[in-house]
Formats: C-alpha cells, structure tokens, sequence
C-alpha cells in the first residue's frame, strides 16, 4: 500500500483530484468507482473546477458508487444519488445514463442486489474511490462482513450512525439499512485511493496498514490489493 501523509484536508484533497484526474486524461472512456460522504467532497469541487478552466471532458466516463441507502428516493437531499448529481455529476456534465447505484426504493432486496452485481461485472473500475469508516469499515461493510461479499443490504453499525447523523436534521432520521456494493467487488478495481481525514480516523488507519488482515477490520483487506494508495492528512495518520 503506497501512503501519502499531508498536512491538512486541503492538500489531502488536492493530492486526491491530481490522482483521479491522471486517470481520467490517460482514459477519457475510464469507469469510475465512487464514494459518497464528506471525505470526497474537496476533491469532487476541485475536479468541477478543473473542468470549468481547463475543459477536461467526462463525455464518455462512466461511474459506479459504492452505496445507497435502503429506503431513500433519489430525490430525497441525503440520498447518495442526490448527493453525486449536486456535488459532482452536474459539475462534469455526466449524463444520468452514464452512472449507476443502487435503487434505494427497490422493494425486492435480493433482485436489486442481484441487478447491480450484474452492473458491475459489465464495469471493471479503472479506480475505486474510498472513505474510511471510524470502525474501519470500507463503503457500508461493517465489520465481519466477509471479504468475499457481493452486493447486499446491511444493517448499520450505531457507530456509522452516528457518522453520517451530522448530516441530517436528527439521527432519528438516519436510515438504518443501506444497500452496499461488496468487499469482493471493491477488491476486483484495477487501482483503489482510499481517503482519511481527521483525528477520528486515526485508530481506523492504524488498523488498516498496520494491523491484521480480519474481517473485524474490512479496510485491512486494502493491504492485499496489488495497487492501492492512502491519502491521510496529519491527524489521521498520527498514529502510523
């Protein structure tokens, strides 16, 4: 695992959007794996700036996102489908039919975990964008889910939680059931950038490099990927 130390959350996002943006000018037609939450968001706003002064184009780029949460409209302000189009679908122009997640009112659990399996074997990730979860878990796969998982629906540790509640009004209104795509899945992007920021990170990210490679930490399976780069800022780091 190659490991980048920056000082702050700035330069972690700018070090972020020089990666994802080397992929896409070497690939105009490259698939992205994507990732929701707040860790994303300074690189997503440096790659619609980028866009807007130097015209790099997403015409033919085609994405695919970790998760969505169980129960949630793609309407609704804190679904993940609404929060790529704000943040960064319509910043690059890419086109709805060019990305996909889960349907987070899919009725059939199993057919929809079965229809983006499907989806995905037709996209192989050129990169997988990941956050890191504070108990370590990698897109929704908490610990102990096993390493060899597809896509499936799961039930929400408290500490993830209480992670996402700063995102809503109350965390009474956090769902707490989310579809996810699976460790395996993860594994099978030819390049994976992992993110981390901030001193609640730090004991995740320890875990993730340094310790053993268990199911009780998903991230740890990163150590196994032939091309995987974390991206921690000081505080998140500290303990490396």
């Amino acid at each position: 695992m190659k490991i980048i130390v920056t000082d702050n959350y700035e330069e972690l996002s700018d070090k972020a959007a020089e990666v994802m943006l080397a992929v896409v000018k070497a690939d105009p037609s490259a698939v992205l794996g994507l990732a929701t939450g707040t860790t994303p968001l300074g690189l997503y706003a440096r790659l619609v700036r980028d866009r807007a002064e130097n015209g790099t184009s997403y015409a033919r780029v085609r994405t695919a996102n970790l998760d969505e949460y169980k129960g949630l409209p793609k309407t609704h302000e804190q679904s993940y489908a609404y929060f790529m189009k704000k943040n960064l679908f319509d910043g690059l122009g890419i086109a709805p039919g060019q990305t996909n997640i889960e349907d987070g009112t899919a009725a059939d659990e199993a057919a929809e975990c079965a229809r983006y399996d499907a989806v995905l074997e037709t996209l192989p990730r050129d990169i997988q964008l990941l956050g890191l979860g504070s108990n370590g878990h990698i897109a929704f796969n908490e610990p102990g889910t096993p390493f060899g998982s597809g896509t499936h629906v799961v039930e929400l540790a408290e500490s993830t939680v209480k992670d996402n509640a700063r995102l809503f009004a109350d965390i009474a209104e956090v769902p707490r059931k989310a579809f996810t795509m699976g460790i395996r899945q993860i594994m099978q992007a030819r390049r994976i950038l992992i993110l981390a920021s901030g001193a609640n990170k730090a004991d995740a990210v320890y875990k993730m490099v340094c310790g053993p490679v268990t199911e009780a930490v998903p991230a740890s399976v990163l150590q196994l990927h032939p091309c995987c780069t974390l991206i921690a800022d000081k505080a998140a780091a500290a303990k490396l």
